[in-house]
């Protein structure tokens, strides 16, 4: 990390606990997300039924489970098998990823919105990664992510309703917020919240 704050580019099989392997299942798991907003959108309540809750009280409980853990994992300072080595010292991606969505899912409780903002994010932040590992030019990523991002949305406009023509303005942005690399936030998180914040704020005309 230099003085501003920003994290020094590194190769992430290098970086891995695990190393290729290491950093194939850190992408199964990222890509695994996907089944998120699907659990608690549509089977959400069923499955908290069977702990006599609510499915909102169920996230609550989870999100506080996972904050304690990566509490202690820090005061240890150990790493799991395909986190980075830097994450012994620094809040994990997982922890980053599973805060985002955690407060993704009682913002916008919507599938609608939900949906495209949570798959976005499973699926756009390893595809740039494995994108930018290959050597293509910088450009050419984007534009591809942003390509990916854009049929993600328009897909759950079709299946789910989600307004078109938020998808156009949501697609650079979900990309864009994908690229500062902060210490102190993960991209796990600036894929979801900085795209959420937006919706807010458009949310009087959705």
């Amino acid at each position: 990390m230099n003085d501003s704050g920003m994290v020094e580019m590194t190769d992430p099989v290098e970086t891995s606990v695990g190393g290729v392997s290491g950093h194939l299942l850190r992408r199964v798991v990222h890509l695994s997300m996907v089944l998120i907003p699907w659990a608690y959108y549509w089977h959400g309540e069923s499955f908290a039924d069977n702990f006599s809750t609510s499915k909102e009280k169920l996230l609550s409980i989870i999100m506080i489970a996972l904050i304690i853990a990566e509490i202690i994992r820090l005061k240890i300072g150990f790493t799991l098998f395909g986190q980075r080595d830097y994450e012994a010292k620094q809040v994990s991606a997982l922890a980053w990823g599973g805060i985002a969505i955690g407060l993704t899912l009682f913002i916008a409780p919507s599938k609608e919105l939900g949906v495209p903002l949570i798959v976005s994010l499973a699926l756009i932040d390893p595809l740039l990664g494995e994108l930018r590992r290959s050597g293509m030019e910088v450009m050419k990523v984007n534009w591809i992510c942003m390509a990916v991002t854009l049929a993600i949305w328009i897909g759950c406009w079709k299946l789910l309703g989600t307004p078109l023509w938020l998808g156009f303005i949501i697609t650079p942005i979900v990309v864009a917020a994908e690229y500062p690399r902060l210490r102190w936030i993960d991209d796990n998180a600036t894929m979801l919240l900085i795209p959420l914040a937006l919706i807010i704020v458009l949310s009087p005309w959705l």
